[in-house]
C-alpha cells in the first residue's frame, strides 16, 4: 500500500499529480476513491497518524491523545465550548460514534431559499446515499442490540410520546464493545481508513500521513502549489522536512476548522472576508441520571435511539435528542466539581445514564444566526471563536429540562446538572424549576461539541460564501472544498452520511473539472 508516515519522510519531497487531496476524512477519501479510480494520479496529504486496529487498546489515556486533535483539547477560544474532532488517516470517521442519517429535506430547501444553493437536493443526492450505505453497510441497529444507556431514552421518550426511533450505523460485524470513540479494535467500523482510502491506494493513489499543510500557493485564478510540513509520528513535533505538491487541482478536506485555518494561513480566497465565518456546532449538553440498576453506558453501541421532537420550533433554536456513552476517563475529566462532589457521582457511574440535548444552530433568520468564527493564531494554528445568544441559551435550558424528563420517566432516581459550580440535582420531575434558578451562559456547565460545520459556506453570492453549488471555490478555477465546512447551517442530524452523500456527489464535479 501506498500510504507513508513521518517516519518514512527522510527528506524534502517535490511532487505532482493531478489531484491534491488535503485531508482523508469523510470528504477526502471520497474524492481519492472517485478521481483514483477515474485513472488519475492523486495525492492524499493528511496532517494525522497512520494507525490500524492493532493499536486501538481501548484505553482512553492512550487513544484521545493519538486519535484527536489538539490531542482530545481542542475548544473555543473562551474554553465554553469543548470540540472532539479526529486526526488520523480517514479522520473523524475513526473515532466517530458511527450514527448516520441522511439530509433532512427541509434543511436542503432552506439552504436553496435562503442561500442560493443550486442542484443539492433529495433526488440528486439519493443515488450517492444508497451507494455510500450500501458500501459501508449502513443498516437500522436491531432493536435487541440496544444497549441500557440507549433504553433508558426509549423507555423515557415512548412513556411521554415523544416518538423515539432507532438509528441506522455503519457496521459490519460489530461486538458492541462499545468504545468506538477509541477507534475500532475489531474492524467494524465501516470507517475510511478501513474502506474508501484502501480503495483509493489500491487504484493508485500515494497517501502522506504526519503531514501538516501550512499553505496552499495560486498564481491568478489558478491554485498550482500545496506545501506541507512533515511531523514526527510520535512526537507531533515538526521533523524540518516539507512536502511540496505541484497539482492541477486541489482538494480541501479538512474540515469546518482546518479548511478555513488554511485558507487564512494562505491569505488567499477571502476577498469577501467569509472564510471561517458560519461555523457551526450542534452545541450539545448532556444530564447525568441516576438508576437503582446498572445502566454501564460505556458498554454496547454508543447510539441507538434519537428524539426530533424538539428538532423544530417556532421562534427558538431547536433541539435533538440522543445519549451519550459513559466512559470513565471521559465523563470524569468533564464532570463539574472536585473532591466528594465529583468522588460521589463517579462511586456511581456503572448507574449513570447520560441524555443529552443537541442544538441546531444556523436557522435564525433574526440576525442570520453566524454561529462561530474560525481564525489563526500566531503560529498559524486554528483558533474558534463562537457567539453565545439568549436564543441558544434558552434552547440549552429547554433541552436539559427535555432530557431530566426523559431521564425520571425511565425510572431515574436522581438527575444532575453539569454545572460546575454546583451542579443541580433533582429527585424528581417536579424539581425541575431548579434549572431556571441555576446559571447560564459560557463556562457555566459543560456544553460539548463533535460536530463541526460550516466555515467555507456554499452558496451563490460569492460576497457570503467561498463556494459555489458545485463546491468549487469562488475566486478559484481549480480549488473545491468538499466536506461539511461548505454547509450553511448546522442540519439537525449526525452530519456522517450528510457528508458522505454529498462528497460523493461533488466528486462527479471534481472529476469533471479534473478532465
Amino acid at each position: 500500500m501506498s500510504i507513508y508516515t513521518g517516519s518514512d519522510i527522510t527528506g524534502d519531497l517535490q511532487l505532482s499529480c493531478d489531484v491534491c487531496v488535503v485531508g482523508s476524512g469523510a470528504g477526502g477519501a471520497h474524492v481519492a476513491e472517485r478521481l483514483a479510480t477515474a485513472g488519475k494520479k492523486v495525492i492524499v496529504l493528511e496532517e494525522g497518524g497512520y494507525h490500524t486496529s492493532d493499536e486501538f487498546n481501548l484505553n482512553e489515556a492512550d487513544m484521545l491523545p493519538m486519535l484527536y486533535q489538539d490531542r482530545a483539547n481542542r475548544g473555543t477560544m473562551d474554553l465554553s465550548i469543548v470540540i472532539a474532532q479526529g486526526k488520523a488517516v480517514g479522520g473523524t470517521t475513526v473515532v466517530n460514534w458511527t450514527t448516520s442519517f441522511r439530509t433532512p429535506p427541509h434543511v436542503l430547501e432552506y439552504w436553496a431559499e435562503h442561500h442560493g444553493v443550486e442542484g443539492i437536493t433529495v433526488d440528486a443526492l439519493n443515488p450517492h446515499w444508497d451507494r455510500v450505505e450500501a458500501r459501508l453497510n449502513i443498516s437500522e441497529v436491531p432493536r435487541e442490540n440496544v444497549n441500557r444507556n440507549n433504553q433508558v431514552l426509549w423507555r423515557g421518550a415512548e412513556k411521554l410520546g415523544w416518538e423515539p426511533y432507532l438509528l441506522k450505523r455503519n457496521v459490519k460485524g460489530c461486538a458492541h464493545l462499545g468504545y468506538c470513540g477509541m477507534g475500532c479494535a475489531i474492524d467494524a467500523k465501516q470507517s475510511m481508513l478501513i474502506t474508501l482510502i484502501p480503495d483509493a491506494v489500491r487504484a493508485g493513489a500515494d497517501l502522506f500521513a504526519n503531514c501538516w499543510v501550512e499553505r496552499i500557493e495560486a498564481s491568478g485564478r489558478k491554485v498550482n502549489k500545496v506545501v506541507g510540513r512533515v511531523q514526527d509520528p510520535k512526537t507531533g513535533k515538526p521533523t524540518g522536512h516539507t512536502i511540496t505538491v505541484e497539482s492541477k487541482l486541489v482538494v480541501l478536506s479538512g474540515g469546518g476548522i482546518n479548511n478555513p485555518a488554511l485558507l487564512l494561513r494562505s491569505k488567499l480566497g477571502n476577498s469577501s472576508g467569509r472564510v471561517g465565518k458560519r461555523t457551526f456546532l450542534h452545541p450539545a449538553k448532556g444530564m447525568s441520571g441516576f438508576f437503582a440498576e446498572r445502566i454501564e453506558g460505556f458498554y454496547g453501541s454508543p447510539q441507538s435511539v434519537a428524539v426530533h421532537k424538539f428538532a423544530q420550533r417556532e421562534g427558538k433554536m431547536g433541539f435533538f435528542i440522543e445519549v451519550a456513552p459513559t466512559h470513565p476517563m471521559f465523563t470524569g475529566n468533564f464532570a463539574p466539581g472536585i473532591g466528594k462532589t465529583l468522588r460521589d457521582p463517579m462511586d456511581r457511574h456503572a448507574y449513570r445514564n447520560i441524555v443529552g440535548a443537541i442544538l441546531i444552530d444556523g436557522f435564525d433568520p433574526a440576525d442570520f444566526d453566524e454561529g462561530g468564527t474560525v481564525g489563526i493564531r500566531e503560529n498559524g494554528r486554528p483558533k474558534v471563536d463562537y457567539k453565545w445568544t439568549p436564543r441558544l441559551v434558552e434552547a440549552l435550558k429547554e433541552g436539559c429540562k427535555r432530557s431530566a424528563e426523559i431521564q425520571f420517566a425511565a425510572g431515574a432516581q436522581e438527575v444532575h446538572s453539569f454545572h460546575f459550580a454546583e451542579p443541580v440535582v433533582m429527585k424528581s420531575v417536579d424539581e425541575l424549576k431548579k434549572l431556571d434558578e441555576a446559571p447560564w451562559g459560557p463556562n457555566h456547565q459543560l456544553v460539548f461539541s463533535a460536530h463541526v460545520m460550516g466555515g467555507c459556506c456554499m452558496g451563490k453570492d460569492p460576497q457570503k460564501s467561498v463556494v459555489d453549488s458545485k463546491l468549487k471555490h469562488h475566486e478559484f478555477d481549480n480549488l473545491f472544498v468538499v466536506d461539511g465546512s461548505v454547509f450553511p447551517t448546522s442540519l439537525g442530524v449526525n452530519p456522517q452520511l450528510s457528508i458522505y452523500g454529498l462528497s460523493s456527489w461533488a466528486s462527479e464535479h471534481v472529476k469533471a473539472a479534473a478532465g
